[in-house]
């Protein structure tokens, strides 16, 4: 039998000014604000929305109904969860998902893993960290899960 291939692409993207995408990258349904950069080999699903001046690094995955301020930093190989298998598998129901709004300015680190949460400006969240939990104080946060480690 012959798979079927599906391409990836940038279809159905808000754009505002000066965006770059490097290739390759599957970007659909969702907006970007002036002066945005996404890295190779990230996706970006539908209803999520990058303020201006943001950077994604290369293979970071950012699912629906995820808000990222501006001027905020995305490592390497950061993924956002919006369904956390409540059931014991994967709701179809999109009503059902968390959602998650990230302040202006907040610097994530590498391969950090963020949960349906909310997090307050200026945060920086430390590499290979898990975010289970709002944050709600300026601070650098690192472990897993996510603990302030000091207050800015």
């Amino acid at each position: 039998m012959t798979p079927e291939y599906r391409q990836v692409a940038v279809r159905d993207v808000r754009c505002g000014k000066n965006v770059v995408i490097y290739e390759p990258s599957n970007l659909f349904g969702c907006t970007l604000g002036d002066d945005v950069m996404v890295g190779p080999f990230v996706e970006i699903q539908a209803n999520v929305v990058l303020g201006k001046g943001t950077r994604v690094q290369s293979h970071s995955f950012i699912c629906e109904y995820v808000t990222i301020g501006e001027q905020c930093f995305i490592g390497h190989g950061v993924n956002f969860a919006n369904d956390l298998f409540r059931e014991g598998h994967p709701n179809p129901d999109s009503s059902h998902w968390g959602r998650t709004l990230i302040g202006n300015g907040v610097s994530i680190g590498s391969g950090t893993t963020i949960l349906p949460v909310n997090i307050c400006d200026g945060a920086v969240i430390g590499a290979g960290s898990v975010v289970t939990r709002s944050i709600t104080e300026k601070g650098i946060y690192a472990g897993n899960p996510a603990r302030l480690i000091r207050t800015l």
